[in-house]
């Protein structure tokens, strides 16, 4: 059974994957920032994709700071992208569903609220 924790766990390596995808130079901080989680979490995060090997680091030579890195997605880096990408798309299109069934329901209560309620006189 997949948890909530693990859930999120996914959605956080999938963001991190996609973003890099896009921009393999963004650094540690920027990442977080996208992210949403610490600094810490994401260097964590980072390491654990390039023991898997799902990423690779590459010298960011354009930079002055030369400890920058850029993080290039590997072929399993790909594979585990687009599998994590089909997870992440069934559970927002369920938490869509959710939150829609939830919205259809509140309308019709208060469009019975607004029923029964009276309206204000005009006074002449």
């Amino acid at each position: 059974m997949v948890t909530k924790r693990d859930e999120m766990r996914e959605d956080v390596k999938f963001r991190i994957l996609r973003l890099l995808q896009n921009n393999p130079e963004m650094s540690q901080r920027e990442l977080a920032k996208e992210v949403g989680v610490s600094t810490g979490g994401i260097h964590y995060v980072l390491n654990a994709l390039v023991e898997k090997g799902l990423l690779k680091l590459g010298d960011f030579t354009a930079a002055q700071d030369k400890r920058r890195y850029s993080y290039l997605l590997t072929p399993k880096g790909l594979s585990q992208k687009a599998t994590l990408t089909t997870r992440f798309l069934a559970r927002k299109r369920a938490e869509y569903r959710a939150l829609k069934e939830e919205i259809d329901i509140l309308e019709q209560e208060m469009s019975c609220v607004d029923a029964m309620v009276p309206l204000p006189r005009q006074n002449d």
